[in-house]
C-alpha cells in the first residue's frame, strides 16, 4: 500500500475530511519515511544529515560507555546548545526583542515519568542540563526566569553572555528595519552581514536496550519575540512527551500551535491506539491544520518527530519546502542514517 493511500485511511479513521485544504499537494510527497522497526537501543534527533551526526554520534558514545540513556540524550542535546554556529538553540541562539537571548527546554524519563524544564533561562548556555537538575534535584516539575537562573548558579552553572556577534547582527537588521516610523535606521549601504538563518528547535529522544524511553527539547524560542514569551519546548505534552509503556514524540516550530493541540502528548496517545509513529505525526500536523481552518489560513509551521517501543521513527511536517524537508536522523546498533518524513503541502 502506498504512503499517501495509508495517510488518507488514516484521516478517513479519524474522521478528517482532506478535500477542505486548499492546495494541498500531498499527491507529491516523495521518499516516504521508512517505518521498518529499527533494532533497539535507538536514538533519533529532528536533524538533517550534518546536524543529525553532530548530535547523534556523542551520544551514541555516551550510551555505549555509561548505559544511562538520559546521559546520552542530554550529551547530544549539548552538542548544539554548545555551538555558537546553530541561530536556534542555546548559545548563539537569536535573542528576544530586546536583544536578550532566553532559552527554554525540557526533559523527560519513561521509568519514573519524571520530568523537568526552564522556561525563560537567560545566561546559560545548556539549559538541558538544568532542566535535568530541575528533574533530579527538585520535586518541581518547571522553574522560569530569575529563580532558573539562581538555581542553575547553585548547582555550578556559570553565568555568561550568549549573545554571538552573529547573532547580534541578525537581530540589529530585524530591528532596523521593523518599522520606517521608529528612530533605528539600517546602514546607509544597507549592507549587512551575509547569513543563512538556522531555523528549528532540536529534539533528541531515545530508547536503551531495556525499553527505557527519554527525551529532550531545547531552543531559543521565537526570535524577536516579546519578553516573557513561553513556546511549547519547555512545556510537557506540548514539545516533548514520553510514556515507558509506548514511546517518545517531540516538536518544532511554531510553539503556540503545538501548545494548543497539546501535540506531543497527542502523537502518543494516538501511537498507544494503534498509529505508527509515522501516522501519529501525520495526525498531529493534520490537527493543527484542522484548528486552523486549512493550510490557506496562515503561515503557521509545525514538525513532530516519534519513536516507538518496537523502534519504528515517524517524522511529519505541515509544510515541506526546498531546502527544509522534514528530516529525522537515527542512531542505533544498524548505524547511522537520515530520513526524508512526510509534509501535508510542498512548497517550492
Amino acid at each position: 500500500m502506498s504512503a499517501r493511500r495509508k495517510f488518507l485511511q488514516t484521516l478517513t479513521h479519524f474522521g478528517i475530511s482532506i478535500p477542505f485544504i486548499k492546495n494541498s499537494l500531498l499527491d507529491r510527497r516523495v521518499l516516504p519515511l521508512a517505518e521498518k522497526p529499527v533494532s533497539l537501543p535507538i536514538i533519533i534527533c529532528s536533524r538533517s544529515e550534518a546536524w543529525g551526526r553532530k548530535v547523534l554520534e556523542p551520544a551514541w558514545n555516551t550510551l555505549e560507555q555509561s548505559g544511562n540513556i538520559l546521559d546520552a540524550i542530554e550529551a547530544g542535546a549539548n552538542v548544539v546548545e554548545l555551538d555558537p554556529e546553530d541561530t536556534s538553540v542555546g548559545y548563539g541562539g537569536l535573542p528576544n526583542e530586546e536583544g536578550i537571548v532566553s532559552l527554554d527546554a525540557s526533559i523527560m524519563y519513561g521509568p519514573t515519568h519524571n520530568c523537568g524544564s526552564v522556561a525563560a533561562l537567560e545566561k546559560i548556555k545548556t539549559p538541558s542540563s538544568v532542566a535535568r537538575l530541575v528533574m533530579d534535584r527538585t520535586d518541581h516539575m518547571m522553574l522560569v526566569g530569575e529563580g532558573a537562573l539562581r538555581f542553575a548558579k547553585a548547582h555550578g552553572f556559570r553565568e555568561e553572555d550568549l549573545l554571538t556577534e552573529k547573532a547580534r547582527l541578525i537581530w540589529l537588521e530585524w530591528k532596523e528595519n521593523l518599522s520606517d516610523r521608529d528612530d533605528w535606521f539600517p546602514p546607509k549601504d544597507g549592507k549587512y552581514l551575509p547569513r543563512k538563518r538556522t531555523t528549528g528547535t532540536i529534539n533528541v529522544l531515545g530508547i536503551d536496550a531495556k525499553g527505557d524511553v527519554a527525551g529532550i527539547t531545547t531552543t531559543s524560542g521565537l526570535f524577536g519575540k516579546i519578553p516573557g514569551r513561553i513556546g511549547d519546548s519547555p512545556i510537557i505534552g506540548a514539545g516533548l512527551y514520553v510514556d515507558n509503556r509506548i514511546g517518545a514524540a517531540g516538536a518544532t516550530g511554531r510553539g503556540e500551535e503545538v501548545i494548543r493541540t497539546c501535540g506531543s502528548f497527542y502523537v502518543v496517545e494516538k501511537m498507544l491506539q494503534g498509529l505508527s509513529p509515522q501516522e501519529a505525526c501525520e495526525a498531529a500536523c493534520q490537527r493543527i491544520v484542522e484548528i486552523n481552518g486549512g493550510l490557506d489560513t496562515g503561515d503557521y509551521d509545525d514538525k513532530f518527530v516519534a519513536v516507538n517501543k518496537n523502534g519504528e521513527v515517524g517524522c511529519a511536517s505541515i509544510r515541506g519546502r526546498k531546502g527544509q524537508h522534514p528530516y529525522v536522523s537515527i542512531i542505533s546498533n544498524d548505524g547511522f542514517k537520515t530520513i526524508e518524513g512526510s509534509a501535508l503541502q510542498w512548497m517550492e
